[in-house]
């Protein structure tokens, strides 16, 4: 997923064509419906970390603004589950999406937007005219500025219609769990569950069905204290602390707050909640307010999706999905480490920080190992630790971002489809919750063979061992239930095909200027104070593609030469060149003596391919 932005021209928006529309009552909408308001399209899917971030960043802008303000989702799928209806639906309910939503499964409107990347926002004044275009996530504060220029401008002129939208609310179906992610078995038999669509943890007696009690308050925020006081916004992993610390440290339980950016921690005795990490603020690549040092509480984090306590760590690994990391929580010593990953996303293996990862969200362990299921590259990959903070990275099963389907066989052919949990059986085999595939597979490390145990099932997320090692515990996410699965059963071996999601690829040259174009917001400029204020970082997810112009520098242009064959045979190009830019102003007026100053910083993932005389200048622009 790509992160961009770009002024449009003063052209018409596109009808807005599709299969259908959700969180309308039942209407279909027009761009003639929606002419007196401002209208932001934000095309996404609901697999992507990236598309999420924007959603919540957009909750409290619709909020403030709803009586002049219309957010139309374009849910554009990458993967085939996701064109769905039905998943598509049960998605816009599990991520609280409070506006309309056009269904765009041929990429019909995508097209005519000329969307290249997820997520992408575009902003159509009152009148029907695109006024701006702005990829990736991490555009609330210009959007609202910009909301603000439009709402005064059109107001002036009278064009400006204040009231309601075309949004109604889809009515909450009532069941004791929604959306359930993951679970655990307590130490007394009961389970405790992830119930990420209640924002809460629900513990259930050992039939998986009976509600125990509640701990939080069902309502998405943020909150410590006793269980009817505790909120969550949409917790995922959950991981038992080690028996011989639990005392010490004064809780039982952690829980990746996914939404929140959080990791807290649940004492059973009496269901206190209280935060072990992170700032409620979401780690941003290249952002000035991360923290420093390895203080947990005053580090930023990004989406922790899932944890798992290992010994050879000594810490609680974390499954960071919004910025494709690994980070090691040691709750004894109080220090939170960067452990895996390079933040760029991909499939590429190798030394710990030198892997690359895409949405990590299931995590097992295994003895000085870890299974991880790398969902965006439809993986199943194997992190070997050799210490506490050393090891190195492969892939088991999986090819890369845009392969998937539902394959058994060899794990070289093999194929999954999104899969968000993973669990260590009893026989030494390797149980993967393949979500969108509806499907538990198995991996045999021993035979390289993947089968399937189970299919038709409604987005299985979550795994876990029970009964003594007998059956295996699925979280159904979409059917907001636990099933039980027996153990011992030989799989079966599937075909159901494979599939490749292709995203526009930009040609290039061998060798071509890479060329960031800056522009300072309104009234600023370059902070040349102290040294150079830019820096551009270049990397490529196949080893052996980028043959100069790799790594950081403070020039935003420099010469990239790539290796002949990317994108061979006209298919999806098989490099994408990941770059990160960032530049600092600071206030223009030489009187003011303590000026105001922004950080800009933007990734881009471009796929690419190497043309005989194609293009000899890419050129990007980074807004301030």
């Amino acid at each position: 997923m790509t992160t961009n932005t770009t002024r449009a021209p003063r052209v018409r928006a596109a009808e807005l064509t599709g299969r259908g529309w959700l969180n309308t009552g039942g209407k279909e909408v027009s761009l003639a419906d929606l002419r007196g308001k401002i209208v932001v399209l934000d095309f996404w899917t609901f697999c992507c970390i990236n598309c999420l971030h924007v959603l919540d960043e957009l909750r409290e802008l619709e909020e403030r603004y709803r009586d002049v303000l219309v957010i139309v989702g374009v849910h554009s799928p990458k993967f085939v589950h996701e064109a769905d209806p039905d998943a598509l639906a049960a998605a816009v309910q599990r991520y609280g999406v409070a506006h309309p939503v056009l269904d765009d499964p041929k990429l019909v409107t995508w097209s005519a937007y000329t969307a290249r990347a997820w997520p992408t926002l575009v902003v159509v004044d009152p009148q029907g005219y695109i006024v701006a275009t702005m990829a990736g996530e991490g555009h609330a504060a210009n959007l609202e500025i910009l909301v603000q220029e439009l709402v005064a401008e059109h107001e002036t002129a009278g064009t400006l219609h204040r009231g309601e939208g075309p949004y109604v609310a889809p009515e909450p179906p009532s069941t004791t769990l929604r959306f359930p992610a993951k679970a655990v078995q307590l130490p007394g038999g009961n389970l405790l569950v992830a119930d990420a669509g209640h924002h809460r943890l629900a513990e259930l007696a050992p039939d998986g069905e009976t509600l125990v009690r509640a701990i939080g308050t069902g309502e998405r925020g943020r909150a410590d204290g006793a269980p009817d006081v505790a909120r969550f916004s949409e917790p995922n992993g959950l991981a038992l602390v080690p028996e011989g610390l639990r005392e010490r440290l004064g809780y039982d339980v952690v829980v990746a707050d996914t939404v929140n950016h959080l990791l807290r921690g649940v004492r059973l005795t009496d269901g206190r909640v209280s935060t072990l990490a992170g700032t409620g603020r979401q780690y941003l690549v290249g952002g000035p307010d991360n923290g420093e040092g390895y203080d947990p509480l005053a580090l930023r984090i990004s989406s922790p999706w899932e944890v798992a306590w290992s010994e050879t760590a000594g810490a609680f690994v974390v499954a960071m999905a919004g910025n494709h990391t690994l980070w090691a929580f040691d709750p004894v010593e109080g220090a939170l480490r960067h452990l895996a990953g390079t933040m760029h996303e991909g499939l590429v293996d190798g030394e710990l920080r030198q892997a690359w990862f895409a949405q990590p969200s299931g995590l097992a362990v295994d003895g000085e190992g870890i299974w991880l299921a790398d969902s965006e590259t439809s993986a199943l990959r194997r992190v070997n630790l050799t210490g506490r903070f050393d090891g190195a990275v492969r892939t088991a099963v999986g090819q890369g971002l845009f392969d998937f389907g539902h394959r058994d066989g060899a794990a070289a052919e093999a194929l999954l489809q999104h899969p968000l949990g993973v669990a260590t059986l009893p026989d030494g085999t390797v149980a993967v919750a393949d979500t969108y595939n509806g499907a538990v597979r198995v991996y045999d490390p021993a035979t390289g063979e993947v089968s399937t145990l189970a299919s038709g099932l409604a987005e299985p997320s979550g795994l876990v061992v029970v009964d003594g090692g007998t059956h295996l515990l699925v979280v159904e996410s979409a059917a907001h239930r636990l099933t039980r699965l027996a153990l011992g059963e030989k799989g079966r071996r599937h075909d159901g095909g494979a599939h490749r999601t292709r995203r526009p690829v930009t040609e290039v040259a061998p060798t071509f200027t890479l060329r960031v174009v800056f522009t300072p917001p309104t009234g600023q400029k370059l902070d040349q104070r102290f040294g150079p204020s830019t820096q551009l970082e270049v990397a490529a997810s196949k080893p052996g593609a980028l043959l100069d112009g790799a790594g950081a520098g403070t020039d935003l242009e420099r010469v990239i030469t790539l290796a002949p064959g990317a994108g061979p045979g006209g298919e999806e190009a098989d490099t994408v060149l990941s770059v990160t830019a960032k530049a600092a102003s600071c206030d223009a007026d030489p009187a003011v003596e303590f000026p105001a100053c922004h950080l800009a910083s933007q990734d881009w993932g471009i796929p690419v391919r190497v043309v005989e005389g194609g293009p000899a200048e890419l050129v990007l622009p980074l807004h301030g």
